[in-house]
């Protein structure tokens, strides 16, 4: 039993001898000896007596709290020192965690004996807390002496969790919390045991990632690495701090992926480029998932998919190129349905590739993949050409593909995506315009809407001004129904006494439409009427206006009269101009036909080649040869029979196509001069090379601009003197005023 000591009675050692009991029996209860617990009365005793000697006339608070550190290194010192340097392993471990709790309970009572102390002492001169003391004597008597074999059998049971071993997470997350609590700053839990395990981890994935590149395929290695990954994740979760965390999955990511990505992704027989060829999306979309964050990690990946697509849409090209090689032979040319309809399919596959795996370099891997195969020609015919085809073809009444409205609108927007890949859309543009035409002016179309609708999706992709003219192609046809119809009413007001000829006009807008040749034919009494009329009624409506009239593109019905029965001929205005000319005569030669029509030689031929040398021999031609000369003479077949009432006899076809490229090319000059005028009229003074660097940049999305050619105009711009040369730097251009 205790009794209590006063300062009047005892000196400073009579007291701490008092307390030194108190200590030991605290001691005793620590290391597990027998010794009843504190009770209320011996705390209030020993707080009693350290209250009374602080407080006393000559107070001993500087040696009471030399006394209190003194005691603490003492016992560490002397007892738990010793006790955790005689174990290894897993015992050292358990053995810190042990006198971890109970040093935090010495620091407890002790600091609640002192109480007093603590509570003016300290704070008035400024020193450590009782409790901050109790830690720095932890630190430097044990951590500082144990902390390298502890952080070795840390990093130790780490390695045997990476292994399969069982080992006791809880006790590691215990220990790692001490690290954190006790550590110093050469010592902490990121300074100290951080890097070296980082260190460890490196060594240890690198091991394994040496191993598994030559013991596994891709995909096998992928699925590795991943579980790899997750499991670390789950050693942060379950014992590591957060701060490892990325650091752990980079090192991870830097072993396992960056340094055998070549070797992985390269490999002949189970690399990208094959799982690309097998379409092996889950191993495909692994890979993307683990090298998406991994600085430039996608590259490779991405630039294997470019070049199996790119080798995909040239097997494509290759193949169209040579079938039509083998058809060119027996007269046949380029089947772009076959063709277009394949890359489509190949753009619809691999946009679900770039869907999944999203991300940039893929899309753009996918745009320069599909830019190289969508600019090759095929047998001569470029891309352009064969797209405005394939549109045509959709569009057409009677074309080769019967589809419904909803499928067609669903191809045409799959064309217009493909169209954006081809370099030369105003090639495109001019053939597409061509085509539209002749659907709109031979009433070949299949729908006004669906011509809207492709016409909106182009000019989503290019921009207004590359379908204006389109666009007004198909309003001037609604309009001209509508001049149809207040013509046949202005008819029907005239008190006419004999029945007009049919007759419908379609008025055009100059701007808007092809450019056409026009010829001043003689047209035949009939026809001549009809024209006549017409003039003076759209003079009547407008008289700012001039017709100029295109009979190259019109088309009549005729009633031929033979032996057997009356037939219904379908013809061009020129092909019934020469036709009629034979209601007057028996018998005309070549140059009365063609003095009397007033046609040109390259028409006159044409059209009676298809009279009377062709399928259908209206006309009887002497002598009886398949080619047209002038000397030959030509007189009406009464004898001429079809088991048809109704046949249409069609011109041959015109070489349309080295016209619209001249026409592009000639276009390209004009655009590439505005340009340049539009570029240095706004920035004034400009280099040869930044000129033509914007150059190219304004012109890029309607065709890749040759530099020859704009190196061509800016001298011409010179000559004319839109521009000058800078009289001290010649490769410095000026704008003129």
């Amino acid at each position: 039993m205790m009794t209590e000591i006063t300062p009047s009675t005892a000196e400073f050692e009579a007291g701490w001898n008092y307390i030194q009991k108190g200590i030991t029996k605290l001691k005793k209860i620590l290391e597990g000896l027998p010794e009843p617990q504190f009770n209320s009365e011996e705390h209030m005793i020993l707080y009693t007596t350290i209250y009374n000697m602080c407080t006393q006339k000559n107070p001993l608070t500087k040696q009471l709290y030399d006394k209190y550190k003194k005691a603490i290194e003492e016992y560490l010192a002397e007892t738990v020192l010793p006790s955790i340097k005689e174990t290894y392993d897993e015992f050292i471990l358990r053995e810190l965690v042990k006198r971890w709790e109970n040093h935090k309970v010495m620091v407890k009572w002790m600091s609640r004996f002192f109480t007093y102390l603590d509570r003016y002492f300290t704070v008035t001169n400024k020193l450590p807390s009782l409790p901050q003391v109790g830690m720095t004597c932890f630190q430097q008597l044990i951590y500082q002496e144990i902390h390298s074999s502890v952080k070795d059998a840390v990093i130790g049971h780490i390695a045997r969790d990476r292994k399969g071993k069982q080992i006791d997470r809880g006790l590691l997350k215990k220990v790692l919390d001490i690290l954190v609590a006790v550590g110093t700053e050469e010592t902490d839990y990121a300074n100290d045991f951080e890097t070296d395990m980082i260190k460890d981890t490196a060594a240890y994935y690198s091991r394994k990632g040496s191993n598994w590149v030559l013991k596994y395929s891709c995909p096998e290695y992928i699925l590795k690495a991943e579980e790899s990954l997750k499991r670390e994740r789950e050693r942060v979760l379950h014992y590591l701090y957060d701060i490892s965390g990325p650091k752990l999955v980079e090192t991870l990511e830097t072993e396992l992926l960056v340094g055998h990505a070549n070797q992985l992704l390269e490999n002949e027989q189970s690399g990208c480029h094959s799982l690309f060829r097998d379409e092996k999306v889950d191993d495909i979309t692994r890979i993307c998932r683990l090298y998406h964050k991994i600085p430039q990690g996608l590259e490779l990946v991405s630039s294997t998919f470019r070049q199996h697509v790119t080798d995909d849409g040239l097997a494509i090209v290759n193949q169209a190129t040579e079938t039509a090689n083998k058809k060119a032979e027996n007269g046949g040319g380029v089947d772009e349905q076959v063709l277009i309809r394949k890359m489509i399919e190949l753009h619809d596959k691999y946009m679900t590739y770039v869907g999944f795996m999203n991300h940039t370099s893929f899309h753009k891997s996918m745009k320069e993949a599909f830019e190289v195969f969508c600019n090759k020609n095929v047998a001569d015919n470029s891309s352009a050409e064969l797209l405005a085809t394939f549109c045509d073809n959709i569009l057409r009444k009677g074309g080769n593909q019967k589809l419904s409205d909803e499928a067609i609108e669903d191809t045409l927007e799959k064309v217009v995506k493909l169209l954006q890949f081809v370099h030369d859309k105003d090639l495109f543009a001019e053939f597409y315009r061509k085509k539209l035409a002749r659907r709109l002016l031979f009433d070949k179309s299949c729908s006004d809407e669906l011509e809207r609708s492709v016409l909106t999706k182009m000019k989503q992709l290019c921009g207004g001004q590359f379908t204006s003219k389109m666009e007004g192609m198909v309003m001037d046809f609604t309009l001209a129904r509508e001049n149809q119809t207040h013509f046949q009413e202005y008819l029907s007001n005239q008190l006419v006494e004999n029945p007009m000829t049919d007759f419908n006009v379609t008025v055009l807008t100059t701007g808007y439409w092809p450019s056409y040749k026009t010829s001043d034919i003689n047209l035949p009494a009939e026809m001549v009427r009809c024209v006549e009329e017409f003039k003076e009624y759209y003079h009547s409506r407008s008289q700012k206006r001039r017709l100029h009239w295109i009979y190259s593109l019109g088309h009549g019905n005729i009633l031929g009269k033979f032996d057997s029965k009356p037939i219904e001929l379908l013809m061009s205005t020129f092909q019934a101009v020469v036709l009629l000319l034979f209601n007057n005569s028996d018998r005309l030669s070549y140059s009365e036909i063609k003095d009397q029509s007033n046609l040109g030689d390259d028409d006159l031929v044409r059209v009676l080649f298809t009279l009377s040398c062709a399928k259908y021999k209206i006309l009887n031609k002497e002598p009886s040869t398949k080619s047209i000369s002038p000397t030959d003479s030509f007189n009406f077949n009464p004898k001429f029979t079809d088991k048809m009432r109704r046949i249409k006899i069609p011109l041959p076809p015109t070489q349309e196509r080295k016209k619209v490229i001249e026409d592009v090319d000639n276009g390209r000059r004009y655009l590439v001069d505005a340009s340049v005028v539009r570029i240095m009229k706004s920035r004034k003074i400009l280099s040869h090379q930044e000129l033509i660097t914007e150059c190219v940049d304004q012109l890029k999305n309607l065709f890749k601009p040759d530099i020859k050619l704009i190196k061509k105009r800016i001298d011409d711009l010179i000559n004319r003197d839109y521009l000058e040369r800078d009289q001290k730097n010649p490769n410095t251009y000026r704008y003129v005023a």
